[in-house]
């Protein structure tokens, strides 16, 4: 499974990055809203870190102003993929980027029915909000499942995201069920390495040394 960052910001980026097993980025107006500069100059810095995917999300609602404020964020970098919600107008911007040759992640999708559209659209990425969906009680794991199956019944080459990451066991969730990539806020992808037994395995070593 491959690991993305949920963030906009340049530092979480650079420290994840240094582990050495980020695959990519991705970004909404809600995290770059947190963040000072310009959004353009913001989503090219994290392009040049990450030199993978990198989801920057388009503000406009209407089919002809997606595809245009789309084709900008496009220019940035051959890294950039653009964020589209799954909307009619969101269906036919994808269809009109992705003969472009512009890749396309469309988000805000809660429902396999959502999913088989996108996919059918030519979306490059498909991103499930997971704990969203366990918050009204509809468990979040069980729709990715359903994607996933839909995905392989038709041989469709869109990535499922599993996306909107509360803790770690989400996390494993994605792991198990075969999920293609799981996007992963700061925190959470901080506590993935944590363990208390690692850290008293790690000073009972070190005391163990000290008495040779």
């Amino acid at each position: 499974m491959k690991l993305y960052l949920d963030t906009a910001n340049i530092e979480e980026i650079r420290e994840i990055a240094g582990w050495g097993v980020l695959d990519g980025v991705t970004t909404n107006p809600s995290l770059m809203a947190k963040e000072k500069g310009d959004y353009r100059k913001i989503l090219k810095e994290i392009c040049d870190i990450v030199k993978g995917p990198v989801s920057g999300e388009v503000i406009s609602l209407k089919n002809e102003e997606m595809a245009k404020e789309a084709r900008v964020l496009a220019a940035l970098s051959e890294h950039v993929v653009i964020k589209i919600p799954c909307t009619v107008d969101g269906l036919k911007a994808t269809k009109t980027l992705v003969k472009e040759g512009i890749k396309v992640n469309m988000t805000l999708v809660f429902s396999a029915n959502q999913a088989l559209l996108a996919a059918r659209s030519g979306a490059t990425y498909v991103s499930s909000f997971v704990g969203r969906l366990d918050d009204i009680g509809n468990p979040g794991v069980l729709v990715v499942k359903d994607i996933l199956a839909v995905f392989k019944n038709y041989g469709f080459a869109a990535e499922v995201i599993f996306a909107s990451v509360r803790h770690p066991e989400h996390v494993r969730q994605a792991a198990l069920i075969g999920c293609h990539i799981a996007t992963i806020p700061y925190k959470v992808f901080t506590q993935l390495i944590r363990h208390s037994l690692t850290d008293t395995g790690i000073d009972r070593f070190l005391k163990d040394w000290q008495t040779r």
